[in-house]
């Protein structure tokens, strides 16, 4: 086995609640109880998460930071600054360090914009879903159209000029028209960065239950040739399965992980990937707010840690870094694997003569043809 040698580092830290848990969500989610959430302990608790982590697996240079959830933009921009400063206190920031933030449009939300922007944070997410009406009822979306657009405003008036802007497709009743009119609504913003992703129904979630009548696969790919079409004459490079953005604003965190680099994950329910050189640990936090937090005095937040064995590597490998439009190469996947290239030597050659990856012998990349069936692919470095 070579030496594993990452790209990079990032953070990833979870807050678990939100104000209502939508019929689609299968993220780690907990609908907030009473009007005080314990965001002072909750902030104690995931430092010293970290703490536990750089004890374990040694202290780095940090690239990006992603503040995901549940919904983080419910949490006071004090505490997003305090946990901001305690992971800078903790870490080695890159000069040009990338901090994004998850928000939702809800009016009260939208005030803090200019103090998540103060605290540190440079660039936020915006889950809108949808700009139809309709459609964000049927999604369980408490914000409205309005709202939508009011948020986004407030973030470029705050000072924000790296803005995602979160959009389904392949919604019920759905149409390619009106999947465009929400496209068209994006655009209006200019934002630079639009996530553009097909609605999937998840187990564990409403809609698996009480599945909604949703457009067939035809009708789907009509959405999603109509979108991409829409997205790139207004300047947008799709340069991930369901990422669009205009130059320079590609989200780097998201990047570092399709490049199968490692990150911290902190928080109720965050995932975690880090290296040494010779191995790859997958880490999991206990999911349940109340089981974390008892984390102060358990000294553990910890509720799995996995040993990333060879067959794993190949397929998490390869899932995320085939979803990047540009792929990888096999010098990548040695470096981030420790693996030879052998091992996948057979499955690659035999993807290249059906014309699913690009005929070259060291790039790693789907054709065109490979990239819009690309469970396909990625299933025949698994046999």
């Amino acid at each position: 086995m070579s030496t594993i040698k990452p790209n990079g580092t990032g953070l990833y830290l979870h807050f678990p609640w939100c104000e209502r848990k939508c019929p689609y969500c299968d993220f780690n989610s907990h609908t907030k109880i009473g009007e005080q959430l314990p965001e002072v302990t909750m902030v104690q608790a995931m430092l010293h998460d970290l703490d536990l982590d750089i004890q374990r697996f040694g202290k780095r240079t940090i690239q990006t930071i992603f503040i995901g959830g549940g919904t983080p933009s419910l949490i006071s921009e004090a505490q997003i600054g305090t946990l901001l400063e305690g992971a800078a206190q903790r870490l080695d920031f890159a000069s040009d360090i990338e901090i994004t933030m998850e928000a939702n449009p809800g009016s009260s939300e939208l005030k803090r914009f200019k103090g998540y922007r103060s605290a540190g944070v440079n660039r936020l997410s915006i889950g809108v879903q949808s700009f139809n009406p309709a459609q964000l009822t049927r999604l369980g979306r408490i914000h409205s159209s309005e709202e939508a657009q009011a948020a986004i405003a407030a973030a470029q008036r705050a000072g924000f000029d790296r803005i995602n802007i979160d959009l389904m497709y392949g919604l019920e009743h759905q149409t390619p028209e009106s999947a465009m009119e929400d496209v068209s609504s994006a655009l209006q913003f200019d934002t630079g960065h639009i996530s553009w992703y097909q609605l999937t129904i998840e187990p564990n979630t409403v809609f698996y239950k009480e599945r909604p009548l949703l457009p067939d696969d035809d009708l789907i790919a009509d959405i999603a040739e109509a979108g991409e079409q829409l997205l790139a004459e207004n300047g947008y490079e799709r340069y991930e399965v369901s990422a669009f953005s205009k130059p320079s604003q590609a989200c780097r965190h998201n990047i570092n992980y399709w490049q199968f680099g490692d990150y911290f994950g902190c928080g109720a329910g965050a995932h975690g990937k880090l290296s040494d050189s010779v191995s790859i640990v997958r880490t999991a936090k206990h999911r349940m707010p109340e089981r974390y937090l008892e984390g102060l005095s358990l000294q553990n937040y910890t509720a799995q840690t996995n040993l990333l064995a060879a067959e794993t590597l190949i397929a998490e490998f390869m899932l995320n870094a085939l979803r990047l439009r540009i792929g990888s190469s096999l010098t990548q996947f040695e470096a981030s694997t420790g693996l030879n290239p052998d091992v996948i030597a057979e499955p690659w050659r035999q993807l290249k003569r059906e014309g699913l990856m690009v005929e070259s012998p060291t790039l790693l990349r789907t054709t065109d043809r490979g990239w819009r069936f690309l469970n396909t692919v990625i299933e025949r470095f698994l046999d």
